[in-house]
C-alpha cells in the first residue's frame, strides 16, 4: 500500500505532514522578514512638540517605560543611539529632546551615527534631520518614525 494514498479518516498522511511542515516554515520567514522601520504607529512626518524646557513628545501610558539615558547624556545638536531599544534620540536645540526610530527606512538597517546634524545609516548612506527626522539625503524613501517617549526630573524615558 502506498503511504500517500487514502487512508481512514482521522489519520494523517506523509502528504499533510510536508504540507503542514512548509506552511510553518513559510510562516516564520514570513515572521523575520517583517518590520522594514515602520513598526511604530506614531509614525509621522511632523516633529513632536517638545517644549523648550525639555518637554515631551508623549507621556508613558501608565506611567511606566524604559529609562534610556540622562538627558545631560544627550549632546545638543547632536544624540546618541540606543541600539537595544532601536531608537535615536536627539537634542537639536537647548533642552529640546526629539526619539525616533533606529531602523533606516530604506532596507532596514540600524543607523549607525549622530553627526553634523544628521542620523546616518551606514548600509547606503542614508541620512536624516535630527530635529524631525526627515530624509536629509540618500535612497531612504520616508523619514524615521518618531517614537514616543517622556523627559521628566532630567530623565528620558521611552514608551
Amino acid at each position: 500500500m502506498d503511504i500517500t494514498s487514502a487512508t481512514p479518516t482521522g489519520a494523517t498522511t506523509r502528504r499533510t505532514v510536508v504540507a503542514m511542515a512548509g506552511a510553518s516554515g513559510l510562516a516564520v520567514a514570513l515572521a523575520a522578514c517583517g518590520g522594514s522601520g515602520s513598526k511604530s504607529a506614531t509614525s509621522s512626518a511632523a516633529p513632536s512638540a517638545a517644549g523648550g524646557s525639555g518637554g515631551s513628545s508623549s507621556a508613558p501610558a501608565g506611567g511606566s517605560g524604559t529609562a534610556l539615558a540622562k538627558t545631560s547624556e544627550i549632546p545638543e545638536g547632536g544624540g546618541k543611539i540606543f541600539a537595544d531599544q532601536k531608537v535615536v534620540v536627539t537634542q537639536p536645540k537647548a533642552g529640546e529632546f526629539k526619539c525616533f526610530s533606529a531602523v533606516c527606512t530604506h532596507q532596514g538597517c540600524t543607523v549607525a551615527q549622530v553627526k553634523d546634524g544628521t542620523i546616518d545609516c551606514p548600509c547606503h548612506g542614508s541620512k536624516f534631520h535630527i530635529a524631525d527626522g526627515s530624509v536629509a539625503g540618500g535612497p531612504a524613501p520616508r523619514p524615521l518614525p518618531a517614537e514616543k517617549f517622556s523627559v521628566s526630573g532630567g530623565e528620558i524615558t521611552l514608551g
